[in-house]
């Protein structure tokens, strides 16, 4: 089962009462683009993918705060966060109680030289990520080809927003596979852990688990937000920091965190066999599965 919904995106400081006037739902056979929408034309917007579990958006509030901020950085108009909040609320309740899903909310620059904005959201069952949780990943390291810094010297590049421009992560996937690998870690040109193509990265060196830090380079991660309160909340020690790509190879466990396909702890790095804590592994998806707003 799908749900698209299509919305008027209203300013950000609109007040009005009745918000499920302002957005739609699309029949799935129905048309719902024009083809002059620049986020197929060009990948101008941006988007965020939220797991709806048995019923239950998980953690809309960070992804909501990044789509303002990738919004801002990409010079959109900022979206109501009101008006998204109740269309996400809407689309879980045409969805099945039980199962996962994933929620795509989308804001594009709309048609060129339109008038306004494009926005909608998506809902689709989510892949079947059993077996990688459960038996975890195979990834090579690939080079992203800036340095860690760069966002500051290059704000133009939008690499601190979730922009629709995703094929350099696709062909990154694309090159994982080529390698015999399920996945990949970005490095940068200097030597330092970035990301995956749609995950976050955590290290586990003794008991502190750590994660690249969250500068301009870097997404946010919400996930890995999300299992670093549930870590301090259980008397770990989380710290956010530069990576060196070296320290990959020394720590005791790593993951790639994401919305949907959540926790899954690396088996090989760059073709050696890598330590897998498949124990901790299942208690960091047992969390993520339940609510989390």
């Amino acid at each position: 089962m799908t749900v698209t919904l299509l919305l008027e995106p209203l300013p950000a400081d609109a007040r009005i009462d009745d918000l499920a006037s302002t957005f739609r739902e699309v029949p799935a056979d129905a048309p719902a683009l024009r083809v002059g929408e620049l986020s197929t034309q060009r990948g101008d917007g941006v988007f965020e993918t939220i797991s709806v579990t048995d019923g239950h958006a998980q953690e809309t509030g960070p992804h909501l705060d990044r789509l303002r901020n990738s919004a801002v950085i990409c010079e959109l108009p900022e979206p109501n966060l009101a008006q998204w909040r109740a269309a996400i609320a809407a689309a879980v309740a045409l969805l099945p109680a039980r199962g996962e899903f994933a929620l795509k909310l989308v804001l594009s620059r709309g048609v060129e030289h339109g008038p306004a904005p494009t926005a909608w959201l998506h809902a689709a069952p989510a892949a079947d990520f059993a077996r990688v949780r459960e038996q975890g990943i195979s990834v090579v390291t690939l080079d992203r080809g800036y340095a860690h810094d760069a966002a500051a010297k290059a704000p133009w590049l939008l690499l601190g927003a979730k922009t629709l421009s995703y094929a350099t992560n696709m062909a990154a996937l694309r090159e994982a596979r080529r390698r015999g690998a399920d996945d990949t870690i970005f490095v940068s040109s200097d030597g330092f852990v970035m990301e995956g193509p749609t995950s976050s990265v955590i290290l586990r060196h003794g008991e502190v688990y750590s994660t690249p830090a969250p500068s301009g380079a870097i997404l946010h991660g919400t996930t890995q937000m999300s299992l670093f309160d549930h870590l301090a909340e259980t008397g770990r020690t989380t710290e956010y920091r530069d990576v060196r790509v070296e320290e990959l190879s020394t720590a005791d466990a790593v993951w790639l965190v994401s919305s949907v396909r959540l926790a899954a702890g690396v088996t090989e790095l760059d073709g050696a066999v890598f330590p897998y804590d498949a124990d901790e592994t299942r208690a960091f998806n047992d969390y993520l599965l339940t609510p989390r707003d």
